[in-house]
């Protein structure tokens, strides 16, 4: 029953909640083709010049049975997945950022929180230069003798980061800093604009045409408070799959096991901080790029709400699906530095909307949503995981588990499949520049009709009823989730120079992050252990994941920081530390 002590926020555009009692069907196992190598060339020539070919690739990867499905006969479209908060109790508005949150380090972690940087530079002992000159050898590209970890950026303005940095140092040296984030490194994924650098969305075309750029919003508010952006990270072509193999700029490496995927399509900035070079980045996540490359590279990372996180004036050319947030070495990093680039945007006319964030009530409810029937779907090692981090949290966090169900859950994913591919087809109709998986992938999606493209928004608007149900029901909930079904996704360097398609393994790998995107819903990913890999030395990290209601951010920080609690002192073997690791701060100590 619905708690009547809890005080919810008022909501534009909220979903009439609807309970929907549809039983669960396991989908039968996808039979996509699976091409690597040289052959791929191959098949992508014939995809695109034989209509024939994608139409039966089409029809094969199921888009079309959405027009069997009676239940959607009543069903109106919902085109738009933003549900604003716009107001609400719940405490002040923050007036810091959080310096509190800052320096809340679990005991025996080895990776940087943005407070370490912090009182580095209060207390004299390193200077932001010292950080930047010491991190500037790492990650150029335009150097003779490039390290493995520059794979994971497209570029770095050395003039321009040391520009920043010494501008930083001068300020701190006059007891004068912008604030918590003053000298911080910090990274973006080539798909926002920022001034000075251009944008290829991992392909080989520059998308600014030479021209001067305006910083997309999310990534000048950091600014404004004085980090320092070290460089644009390597993501997986236009965004679309799951791994971040890229045959142009090249597949950065696990920082945990070199011979697994970073995940993708952030991959590039899940390198950057799960090697320590920064700690924290800004990602994109349409279909769980920020969330899948967090899990694989044994991170934390959010997925706001749709159309909290402002890119303007970057367009974003999948914005039904997509938005922006950070990636962090800790649960510290990440609340510091969202706070921050979630900042409405005046000139957003849904950024602008949203409430500014307030702290979470300290009686906040504790309350954990599980599908079984969803939840047990993936693999016995993760599971036993998930269930550990989740006795955890009951015996000694307070958290109640409840059990709920999820209508159509094989249907959604497919619906945002199709309505993510379509984005892309029309953001993208000139094919002729991009790898062959992403020839196939676009022209595949070119065969889309529009009946079945508005079946797919009846679906997003029949989850979203029953989620807003499952949220008036139980004020509070969270549902859980494992981040993927799969430990990690192992390289066969056979991939590594022509790419490859493997949309089975790539719709299993995506088997619960599609809900946050295809709804809206904020959505939380932290580690909770670690698997034996089936390849290359050192632990596969795996992950779970948290999705709050609409505009419920704070809570699913707050329900990360004890996910934080779990692996540090509930989880026997504590969090480890990758292979492929460098402590920066020891490092410029050392110059």
């Amino acid at each position: 029953m619905a708690d009547e002590g809890h005080m919810s926020p008022c909501f534009i555009q909220y979903p009439a909640p609807k309970t929907y009692d549809i039983p669960h069907k396991v989908p039968v196992p996808a039979q996509n083709p699976v091409v690597k190598g040289v052959a791929l060339p191959l098949l992508s020539s014939v995809v695109t010049s034989i209509p024939f070919v994608s139409s039966l690739l089409y029809a094969n990867a199921g888009f079309s049975s959405l027009r069997k499905v009676k239940e959607l006969d009543d069903i109106e479209p919902r085109y738009d997945p933003a549900v604003i908060p716009a107001s609400g109790p719940g405490g002040e508005p923050y007036s810091t950022l959080g310096i509190e949150d800052a320096y809340q380090r679990a005991e025996g972690d080895g990776f940087h929180t943005i407070g370490d940087f912090y009182d580095q530079y209060k207390h004299g002992t390193l200077t932001p230069t010292d950080v930047i000159e010491t991190l500037l050898p790492l990650i150029r590209r335009d150097v003779q003798n490039r390290t493995p970890h520059s794979t994971a950026f497209v570029d770095s303005k050395a003039d321009l980061v040391r520009r920043a940095a010494e501008e930083s140092t001068r300020r701190w040296k006059e007891n004068r800093p912008l604030g918590l984030l003053d000298g911080v490194p910090f990274a973006v994924k080539d798909e926002m604009d920022v001034k000075g650098y251009r944008r290829y969305v991992g392909t080989k075309k520059d998308f600014t045409d030479g021209e001067e750029v305006e910083t997309s919003w999310c990534v000048k508010k950091l600014e404004e408070q004085g980090a320092i952006i070290v460089g644009k990270c390597n993501m997986h072509e236009v965004g679309l799959d799951v791994t971040n193999n890229n045959p142009i700029w090249g597949t950065p490496r696990n920082p945990y096991n070199e011979r697994y995927y970073t995940g993708g399509s952030s991959g590039g900035s899940a390198y950057a901080v799960a090697s320590g070079i920064v700690p924290f980045a800004i990602g994109a996540d349409g279909g769980g790029s920020i969330r899948i490359p967090s899990n694989f590279c044994g991170l934390y990372g959010l997925k706001p709400s749709h159309g909290r996180v402002s890119i303007a004036p970057t367009a974003c050319m999948t914005n039904t699906t997509t938005v922006q947030g950070p990636l962090a070495a800790n649960m510290a990093s990440l609340a510091v530095s969202f706070r921050v680039l979630a900042q409405p945007d005046p000139a957003n006319p849904v950024s602008s909307q949203f409430a500014v964030l307030k702290e979470p009530s300290s009686s906040r409810i504790k309350k954990l949503g599980i599908c079984k029937s969803w939840f047990d779907r993936a693999d016995p090692i993760v599971q036993e995981h998930c269930h550990s981090s989740l006795r955890y949290m009951t015996t000694e966090l307070g958290y109640e588990l409840i059990d709920i169900t999820l209508p159509m859950l094989h249907e959604g994913q497919l619906a945002h499949a199709m309505t993510i591919l379509c984005e892309a087809a029309t953001a993208y109709p000139d094919i002729s520049f991009l790898t062959p998986a992403n020839k196939i992938l676009l022209k595949v999606a070119q065969q889309t009709p529009a009946t079945d493209l508005l079946l797919a928004q009846r679906v997003r608007n029949l989850i979203m009823q029953h989620l807003a149900y499952l949220f008036k029901q139980y004020p509070g909930l969270i549902i859980v989730t494992p981040t993927t079904p799969n430990a990690g996704w192992p390289i066969n360097e056979a991939e590594i120079s022509h790419g490859f398609t493997d949309g089975n393994t790539q719709m299993r790998t995506m088997e619960y992050v599609w809900l946050a995107n295809f709804t809206g819903l904020p959505c939380i990913q932290f580690p909770v252990g670690y698997a034996e890999p089936k390849h290359g030395e050192g632990k596969v990290p795996l992950g779970m994941m948290g999705h709050g209601e609409w505009g419920s951010e704070e809570e699913l920080i707050a329900f990360g920081f004890d996910g934080e609690t779990w692996l540090h002192k509930g989880y026997k073997e504590g969090r480890r530390m990758p292979a492929r690791w460098v402590d920066v701060l020891k490092d410029a100590g050392k110059r």
